[in-house]
């Protein structure tokens, strides 16, 4: 009897943890990026496709993955969180060709603009930042820029049109 007991009081806490019904990513701030999860297509601004993007949730909606591939045969992936302790989504993307940004920022009603730090190029500081925008047609805009570190843009990047992959 006493072995039957132990092995109730040892079993029963450790189903406790294993059941936990809570998603602790299931939140309005954290489905702030929604708009961009989806199976796309991506275009460049005279209508030619320059890519494709899986984007993804992971573990319990705590992560919006990236997972790109271009036509010229460039890749990346990117990780995205919303910390809540910072109220700031965070990304880190990751190419092919070695290129790595960590990006910070805020969502607003129909956009999420993340930026880089500041950092020092060969002409001198800058830092990136990328939007993107979700349209009324459910498309998404991403604007990849540069700017100096007084706000000056210098570069525009990357400008991609982004089209579900089952829409016309």
């Amino acid at each position: 009897m006493k072995q039957l007991l132990l092995f109730f009081l040892l079993i029963i806490p450790s189903l406790s943890f294993s059941q936990s019904s809570d998603c602790a990513c299931c939140t309005p701030d954290h489905s702030q990026f929604d708009f961009w999860v989806g199976d796309w297509e991506v275009f460049d601004k005279d209508g030619k496709k320059i890519g494709e993007n899986l984007i993804v949730k992971l573990e319990d909606n705590c992560i919006v993955n990236e997972n790109w591939t271009s036509e010229n045969g460039g890749s990346g992936k990117s990780y995205n969180y919303y910390d809540p302790s910072t109220e700031t989504w965070n990304q880190l993307w990751i190419s092919n060709t070695g290129n790595i940004l960590k990006l910070k920022g805020i969502a607003s009603e129909n956009k999420m603009t993340l930026k880089s730090e500041i950092t020092q190029g060969t002409k001198g500081k800058y830092y990136n930042q990328i939007t993107w925008t979700e349209n009324k047609d459910g498309s998404v805009n991403q604007l990849w820029e540069i700017y100096d570190q007084k706000g000056n843009l210098l570069n525009n990047v990357f400008e991609g049109i982004y089209k579900k992959k089952n829409s016309d």
